[in-house]
């Protein structure tokens, strides 16, 4: 599903954010990045999101290299990938259902099936019961759901999440973490960057620990 070879990524023609990266992460596969601040986590979530390029290698997703995807070509390939972020980025004037349905709306879905499938996401992250709340009401835990249903519901093969659990306590941080396996469980490849080893060790998938922007361990990978 994703490949990284011989990657790097250079800022202002000096920081190297990211160096020789090798590495693949299969179909359905469930996997982890940790390191220390500034280790490269996020400028590596961000080549798979197709927001930067390598400045070296290429990055390999369902087998496109997509630094040659053509401009017009970008927006359909984003339309494939969810993502959730640390600090939700949700609409704070718009109700829950309407931020959920934004991803549809762009796409132009049909208002019928935009209303199915919105529901359909929110009851997976047990938050049909809020859907016509704005943000503002909401828990910290619940704002993080109501992310992560917005990422899943142009149902993409790929979800991407950078530290969704960074501003949760350890029993929500917990419950968020076990949402994403469940969306793994029906076959969407996840990749998440998170500094919370305690809580990602314990859940049993591989581990890709950056340093310095370099890949220095790969723990659970397939033999």
């Amino acid at each position: 599903m994703i490949a990284f070879d011989h990657v790097g990524k250079r800022y202002g023609g000096r920081f190297e954010a990211l160096s020789h990266l090798n590495f693949r992460v299969g179909r359905g596969e469930m996997v982890f990045l940790t390191g220390h601040s500034g280790a490269g986590k996020s400028s590596l979530l961000r080549l798979v999101m197709r927001l930067e390029r390598p400045s070296r290698g290429r990055v390999i997703v369902a087998g496109h290299d997509i630094a040659r995807l053509h401009a017009s070509q970008v927006p359909f390939y984003r339309r494939q990938v969810g993502v959730v972020f640390q600090d939700h980025q949700l609409l704070f004037d718009r109700s829950i259902f309407h931020n959920v349905a934004l991803p549809l709306e762009i796409q132009g879905t049909p208002p019928r099936e935009t209303a199915r499938r919105v529901r359909a996401s929110l009851d997976k992250v047990g938050l049909l019961h809020r859907e016509r709340a704005l943000p503002v009401e909401l828990s910290g835990g619940e704002q993080q759901r109501v992310g992560i249903a917005r990422a899943v519901v142009s149902k993409p093969a790929l979800l991407l999440a950078d530290e969704p659990t960074g501003n949760l306590d350890p029993d929500l941080s917990a419950d968020i973490m076990a949402l994403f396996e469940d969306f793994n469980r029906i076959g969407t490849t996840v990749m998440i960057a998170s500094h919370d080893l305690a809580l990602i060790s314990r859940l049993r998938h591989r581990i890709l620990r950056l340093v310095d922007g370099r890949l220095v361990s790969d723990e659970g990978a397939a033999s």
